[in-house]
């Protein structure tokens, strides 16, 4: 069993930054691939970006490409999400989520084994 527990969200200008933090309770954290989602109020989950087991391999949105940057510290047990340049569309609830032993990082929602209770991000103008 995996408890993710996500902080850091706030209100940001557009154009600001923010970072989020997901600390994950249990073993094995570093089995992991680790995904950030985000949800706005009347949309579904969307994912946003995935890091795999050890940090090396990234994958991204399009829509957050070269504006966001996840990472990991598997002696923290915790993944982070860098969030420069925001956009008001990038106002929503992200959550961090966690999936047991995949080498494919590009999973839906569905996919994934445990979930933090979100964060709330929003970006005003």
């Amino acid at each position: 069993q995996v408890q993710l527990v996500e902080s850091g969200g706030g209100l940001v200008q557009t154009g600001g930054s923010l970072r989020l933090s997901c600390a994950a309770s249990g073993r094995l954290f570093d089995s992991f691939v680790m995904g950030w989602f985000r949800q706005a109020t009347g949309k579904e989950r969307e994912f946003v970006a995935a890091i795999n087991y050890n940090g090396a391999r990234t994958y991204y949105s399009d829509s957050v490409n070269g504006r966001f940057t996840i990472s990991r510290d598997n002696t923290k047990n915790t993944v982070a999400l860098q969030l420069n340049s925001l956009k008001q569309e990038d106002t929503a609830v992200y959550y961090c989520a966690a999936k047991w032993e995949s080498y494919n990082m590009r999973l839906p929602t569905s996919e994934y084994d445990y979930w933090g209770q979100g964060t709330q991000v929003t970006v005003s103008s």
